[in-house]
């Protein structure tokens, strides 16, 4: 992608810590900077809400999320369905993944495509629309 800014690249290796362990933000915030603490907690879903709730406040966090976590977002999202061939999952766990994935991007590309400080986003945003044709489902507008 061409990233350089340090705090970028730390929460993006960081990104999942809070959705995957019992890491909190004020964890984070004490061993790093607060940009990066508040990064990866921009696009970590809060676990004290109940599940319905917890994607409900997750898709308004993604909206007014900034611009660099909606890249590390674009990026895992990336990661993710690249890798989906070798998830050993059912076709239809797959799929749901798929959905999700589609979904989530459908929230914060406007934002990404306006940026472009950031070339590769439109590739990143071809391929997710190829994987999306393989499980059947409609591209993104890339507009």
């Amino acid at each position: 992608m061409g990233v350089i800014d340090e705090e970028i690249l730390c929460a993006g290796w960081l990104h999942d810590i809070m959705d995957n362990t019992e890491t909190s933000f004020d964890d984070l915030h004490a061993q790093f900077e607060s940009e990066i603490a508040v990064l990866v907690s921009s696009i970590s879903k809060d676990k004290s809400l109940p599940r319905k709730k917890r994607e409900q406040a997750y898709v308004i966090q993604l909206k007014e999320s900034s611009f660099n976590a909606k890249l590390i977002k674009l990026c895992d999202i990336s990661a993710s369905l690249s890798d989906l061939k070798n998830y050993e999952a059912s076709k239809s766990k797959k799929l749901r993944e798929v959905k999700q994935a589609r979904y989530y991007i459908n929230i914060i590309k406007n934002d990404l495509l306006s940026n472009h400080n950031y070339p590769k986003i439109q590739a990143l945003l071809e391929s997710a629309n190829l994987i999306f044709i393989r499980y059947g489902q409609r591209c993104i507008s890339l507009r």
